[in-house]
């Protein structure tokens, strides 16, 4: 039988309670943490020595590790999470008897540091201490959400119309950095401002990050034996000689060798970027492209914007260069042969640069150009296309409708000339 309903009254005179739970069982916890901590601190608790039973045999050993953290910032609950399965086993088998380590180390290695560092410096020198960057002026922070609020609007109406909708970025987002995360913003979220000029030297992120894990860790109950802590690279001496001694071993061995292949390269760094050393474009590897060489002809239509085409043209001419070339890059060379034009962005920035190499000038963008001063053309000979790694000579610029209308010679392609027609 199902139970009355309550008078009117009386449910009238209900309330919920709002104030806070007490917290005096939680309090009783975290004070038996620290007690105990403070004990095994006192009492070396997870200090790992060479014992034995009481029959003088030596006890059975236990060693757990654990992927060494990166220390450009302080540990976060998923180092806490795949910590826990760690530490559980290591007291687990302490408690069976056995001799249980567990060691720990800080990864400091690679170029998440370096890049930050210099990221920060970069900031520093540009903007200041504390920096004043862009898009915190009133002003420029009122016109930028006026510009955002537009552009979501004209989004949703296109939407709403059925339209297909391309995500992008405003140009005063574009010109005052807007939507990048500031290193000092990052830095100023984990220490105090006037220590953050500090972290512009890399080194002082080895000094500063892992003194707070290891407090950290120690207050999480990690059952760390914290005398054989350290941190990778060349500032701990134990640990790069060990490093040396891997590498020549291996290298005596057969097992690794020194020579070069195509990487993601950073040439800010001088060095290969790989994977784990990038803040974004983790996954991404080199991409082979075909460059097809159109070679720039006679302009013949007459036209003003063609001044500076024919200057350079006379100019490689005089030099005895062997001419003038558009190259553009395809992923399908074989459908070079139904060629009818060549297509140019008339609102593009573009660049005509001497390849040393092939006493050539190729027409391209300047981050085409960049990219190709570090591309092998000979590579069993160790030939790249320009003289100096890194370094390209640009004879001229032009914007993308200069370029419009020239003809050009199309090595595969059925017609004896094509032009270049906006994109």
């Amino acid at each position: 039988m199902a139970p009355a309903a309550p008078p009117a009254a009386e449910m009238a005179n209900l309330s919920v309670s709002t104030a806070p739970k007490g917290t005096a069982k939680r309090d009783a916890l975290c004070a038996s943490e620290v007690e105990v901590q403070a004990m095994w601190e006192r009492e070396k608790a997870f200090e790992s020595n060479p014992c034995y039973d009481e029959d003088g045999n030596k006890k059975e050993k236990f060693i757990v590790t654990f992927p060494y953290p990166y220390s450009n910032g302080h540990l976060h609950l998923g180092h806490a999470f795949s910590l826990t399965k760690a530490v559980f086993r290591a007291q687990f088998e302490r408690n069976r008897g056995k001799n249980s380590l567990f060691p720990f180390a800080f990864h400091c290695t690679g170029m998440p540091i370096q890049a930050a560092a210099n990221k920060l410096k970069s900031e520093i020198e540009l903007y200041g201490v504390p920096p004043k960057f862009p898009e915190e002026d009133p002003e420029v922070r009122a016109q930028m959400e006026a510009e955002l609020a537009a552009a979501a609007k004209a989004k949703a109406d296109k939407q709403a119309a059925g339209g297909k909708v391309k995500g992008g970025k405003t140009k005063l987002i574009q010109k005052t950095g807007t939507g990048i995360v500031r290193q000092w913003n990052i830095l100023k979220r984990m220490v105090p401002e006037e220590e953050i000029p500090k972290f512009a030297d890399p080194i002082y992120w080895l000094m500063h990050f892992p003194p707070i894990g290891v407090d950290h860790m120690k207050r999480f109950g990690s059952g760390v034996d914290w005398r054989r802590a350290f941190i990778t690279t060349s500032v701990n001496g134990y640990y790069d000689a060990f490093i040396r001694w891997q590498f020549n071993v291996l290298k005596q061995k057969g097992k690794v060798l020194f020579g070069k292949r195509n990487n993601v390269y950073s040439l800010v760094d001088g060095q290969v970027c790989a994977d784990h050393d990038r803040s974004e474009g983790e996954g991404v590897g080199p991409q082979e492209y075909v460059l097809i060489k159109l070679k720039v002809l006679a302009p013949d239509h007459g036209q003003e914007r063609h001044s500076k085409m024919e200057k350079l043209l006379k100019r490689v001419e005089d030099e005895g260069k062997k001419g003038v070339y558009f190259v553009p890059a395809t992923l399908r060379p074989e459908t070079m042969y139904g060629q009818t034009n060549c297509f140019v962005l008339p609102t593009g920035e573009y660049g005509a640069y001497y390849i040393d190499a092939t006493d050539e000038v190729f027409v391209m963008s300047a981050r085409s150009a960049r990219g190709l001063s570090c591309q092998a053309y000979d590579a069993a000979n160790d030939v790249y296309f320009t003289k100096e790694f890194g370094k390209i000579e640009c004879l001229e610029t032009f914007t993308g409708d200069e370029l419009l209308g020239l003809p050009l010679k199309a090595p595969n392609a059925t017609y004896e000339k094509v032009y270049t027609l906006p994109l």
